[in-house]
């Protein structure tokens, strides 16, 4: 499956740096934003494209007030998505400022309205958001666009989540990734139960990944470590811009290092390999083989009191010490020298 120009089979981890309402309602702002994921080597920057109204309702009442312990506790959420969303008219500019530098760009609808304004963009791929992934007309809606389509898991049942697979895969589209998500911000590392993220992949087919709302760097690390191959994660130029989403966001620094360790990662894990390389057979010379131990008299035999098994390894290989104990010296062997085949007798004891 590609991502615009990207490779998820053949080109690593693709990581996403989630622009959100990080852009301190100044499109310059988000525009060096989107120039810093860039320089820090992202694939991609993603937007959230919806206002307030299509995303609820201007109400009073109790049931709109967020409330539960969360860093937007007795906020109406009109109010903090009318904070938060980006607007709509900056989107053409943002597209093709991306466009111009060379960085991935496209979107989270959060209604059909949304679908459709992002479509005259040609979006490489759209995001279902964790709280849309009941929304199942909005998910239909998407994948019937035929683009790769990413979907948050974070507040689905394992039931929603084979609904969304299937509704993308009956609409024609089978170009779909599933990341796991812990939707609290920021999320408890214990929360994180990253042991899903092959586990999504497995169980419903498809390429699995990880949605990171915990802070620092090591979720996602650990996440590209069991299979993740796609890494979403809040991003801001720094902790100044402020906004609902700055506690958990990674500043330009931050993100970098987060990219850094994720590429050490894909080093480190490399692919399953038992052939000898050169700096394997280069430091197989440091390896144990056979040595005398002592003066060996013509026709002695061999022992364990006068052979040893001792690094370097430019004596026999110790797997034939069995062998060379039912020897003898087929001359005067000095001590500390490397065994061989040629300094035996030829019969056996």
């Amino acid at each position: 499956m590609k991502i615009g120009n990207f490779d998820l089979n053949t080109d690593g981890t693709f990581i996403i740096a989630e622009l959100s309402a990080n852009h301190g309602k100044e499109i310059s702002i988000a525009k060096e934003t989107i120039k810093a994921a860039k320089e820090i080597g992202a694939n991609a920057i993603k937007l959230q494209t919806y206002t307030a109204e299509t995303l609820t309702l201007n109400c009073e009442h109790n049931e709109f007030i967020v409330k539960g312990g969360t860093l937007w506790d007795n906020r109406k959420l009109f109010d903090l998505y009318q904070e938060a969303h980006l607007p709509w008219e900056w989107h053409q500019e943002l597209f093709e400022y991306a466009r111009e530098i060379g960085l991935d760009i496209f979107s989270t609808p959060f209604d059909k309205t949304a679908v459709d304004f992002l479509e005259q963009f040609n979006p490489s791929a759209y995001k279902i958001a964790s709280f849309e992934i009941t929304d199942y007309e909005l998910i239909r809606y998407t994948a019937s666009k035929m683009k790769p389509i990413i979907i948050s898991t974070g507040i689905a049942t394992i039931d929603e989540i084979q609904d969304a697979v299937e509704i993308c895969r009956e609409a024609g589209n089978h170009n779909i990734i599933l990341l796991k998500c812990t939707s609290s911000y920021p999320a408890p590392l214990e929360d994180a139960n990253l042991k899903t993220i092959p586990n999504l992949a497995q169980t419903f087919g498809v390429i699995s990944g990880f949605s990171d709302h915990t802070l620092g760097v090591t979720a996602p690390t650990v996440a590209v470590a069991l299979g993740a191959r796609v890494i979403e994660k809040h991003f801001m130029l720094d902790k100044s811009v402020g906004g609902p989403d700055c506690e958990f966001s990674l500043n330009k620094n931050e993100f970098a290092q987060m990219i850094q360790v994720i590429r050490d990662t894909e080093k480190l894990l490399g692919k399953v390999n038992y052939k000898m390389t050169s700096s394997k057979e280069k430091s197989r010379c440091f390896s144990r083989s056979l040595y005398t131990s002592k003066n060996i008299k013509k026709g002695e035999k061999f022992t364990e009191e006068n052979i040893k098994s001792v690094r370097p390894a430019n004596g026999m290989h110790p797997k034939h010490l069995n062998t060379v104990l039912t020897k003898n010296a087929k001359n005067n062997i000095p001590k500390h020298t490397p065994l061989s085949f040629e300094l035996m007798d030829s019969k056996e004891l």
